[in-house]
């Protein structure tokens, strides 16, 4: 970056919701910016289904360029059910895991907050879920996906978990980076009771923290893991797996807030980063401004978490929690009684709300 402080902002709006809520994700990060003192430039790319209609491919060579000379990428989701018959690298989705592979990232952020104004929209116990705040570290290019032998066989299939040590240790280190920023504790979570590569993972991450004592570390087997995540998720802090259980745990947590149109994710590590909400196109509901930009909005304040413009993250949340805490509601979180925000009428409050969070001449961090 230099010092004017300028971002360059591959966005990626793909298909379905993703242009809407992206676009209030923009929004955000305009408003933000001009508050903290920096400047977005958001330059437009196709990928997913709608470059495979205009290219023939799903991640055409010019947006991964444009990916790769930009400060971060900003996506909104790819696929939907034109596709569904696609195969192969026809397939929308196959544009995404070429996109990751190009920027080199092997870290996934999914953080999984469930905000007080939003408690009884959890299918959980409000008393019970109220707070949650975890932030699930999951490696993203190892593991059982990505190992070899894999296939079929002429009587059965097999695939491989492998794992190196230099793998297990950059991932476990990104972990305890973020928990310095947290609340300080990491759970690491394996099955070191059954697979050797387990047993390899837990004996890696342990040499690791010896070199971060601030921190606190613990290991649960995967199984405990969830039945924990489902019991008690307000005991989690910073959770540390690898790419099999961290899809599966993130995904049991992703139903915490009560809607996945809150929870943004990130994948970093190499780079640039690539920052994404978890939900998919929802083409049902596709230009009718009626979706939730929540998890968009929140992915942004992850892409300025990893430039460095933390406190304009933060005010980011604050606007989202702000905007909450005040009613705003789209409708996948609107009660019967409630009102309904428009997905551009959300976006526009929590901007508001995030520019007024901080003072308009706030020193350069």
């Amino acid at each position: 970056m230099d010092d004017t402080r300028s971002y360059d902002i591959a966005w990626l709006p793909g298909d379905g919701i993703g242009p809407e809520v992206t676009r209030e994700a923009l929004r955000v990060l305009e408003a933000v910016g001009s508050a903290h003192g920096f400047s977005v430039t958001a330059t437009e790319h196709r990928m997913g289904g709608v470059a495979l209609d205009e290219t023939g491919m799903p991640l055409p060579d010019s947006t991964r360029d444009a990916c790769l000379e930009s400060d971060a990428v900003l996506l909104g989701a790819v696929g939907g059910p034109k596709w569904a018959d696609n195969t192969g690298d026809q397939r929308p989705e196959s544009g995404l895991l070429a996109l990751r592979k190009a920027l080199g990232v092997y870290a996934n952020l999914r953080p999984v907050r469930v905000p007080a104004a939003l408690a009884d929209a959890s299918p959980l116990r409000p008393d019970r879920v109220g707070g949650t705040d975890i932030l699930f570290v999951r490696e993203l290019t190892g593991g059982i996906y990505f190992g070899t032998p894999e296939g079929r066989t002429d009587d059965g299939a097999r695939s491989t978990m492998a794992y190196s040590d230099d793998e297990i240790e950059r991932i476990a280190h990104v972990a305890f980076q973020r928990a310095r920023r947290r609340d300080g504790n990491v759970t690491s979570v394996d099955k070191a009771n059954v697979l050797e590569v387990s047993e390899l993972w837990r004996e890696v991450v342990t040499e690791v923290h010896d070199d971060c004592p601030d921190v606190t570390l613990r290991h649960l087997y995967v199984d405990n893991a969830a039945m924990q995540v489902v019991r008690d998720p307000r005991q989690f802090d910073v959770v540390l797996t690898g790419n099999l259980f961290g899809d599966i745990l993130s995904d049991l947590a992703a139903a915490l807030p009560g809607s996945l149109g809150l929870l943004p994710s990130a994948s970093v590590g190499g780079t640039v980063g690539l920052f994404e909400p978890v939900h998919g196109s929802a083409p049902d509901i596709a230009g009718q401004d009626v979706a939730n930009p929540t998890a968009a909005i929140l992915s942004a304040a992850l892409l300025l978490d990893e430039v460095g413009e933390t406190a304009a993250a933060d005010a980011v949340r604050h606007g989202v929690d702000a905007a909450l805490d005040a009613g705003f509601r789209t409708a996948d979180l609107a009660a019967d009684n409630e009102e309904d925000a428009s997905t551009s009428a959300f976006g526009r409050e929590v901007a508001t709300r995030a520019a007024d969070s901080v003072p308009q001449n706030a020193p350069t961090p």
